[in-house]
């Protein structure tokens, strides 16, 4: 996902909404989340979320979402959020989260989600620079 950071989205020291970046954060998880599961899902906890550095207006924030680990009915969704400075392109790692989310059937119960393929249990990893949006 791609976002720009209006003077909305802010704080009177023009720097982004923390509940406006999860805001984001939850939303691409969410579509990690569904695309794995098949299906309806929904957000169950939000862990270890870290701002590292502010994002401030006029930046544009690209949001990076992998499911990380699976349970039987549940996903880890990590989400990185990368700030770049529209005028000069640097961009660098802002926001890191990690978000549970839970696969709902049509009678809004839990229901199983596929396993991750075979070594792609990546819940330790630290985000691949060179592969951010």
């Amino acid at each position: 996902m791609l976002e720009l950071v209006f003077p909305k989205d802010t704080n009177y020291h023009g720097t982004a909404f923390g509940g406006w970046v999860l805001s984001l954060m939850d939303k691409a998880a969410s579509i990690a989340a569904v695309r794995h599961a098949g299906g309806n899902v929904v957000t169950a906890r939000m862990d270890g979320v870290d701002f590292h550095v502010p994002i401030r207006v006029g930046d544009a924030v690209a949001l990076d979402a992998q499911v990380v680990r699976v349970g039987r009915t549940s996903m880890t969704i990590r989400v990185d959020v990368y700030r770049e400075d529209m005028p000069t392109g640097e961009q660098e790692l802002a926001t890191t989260g990690y978000f549970v989310f839970v696969a709902l059937d049509d009678h809004n119960r839990p229901r199983p989600v596929p396993a991750l393929a075979d070594g792609h249990d990546t819940s330790s990893a630290h985000p691949d620079h060179e592969a951010r949006p």
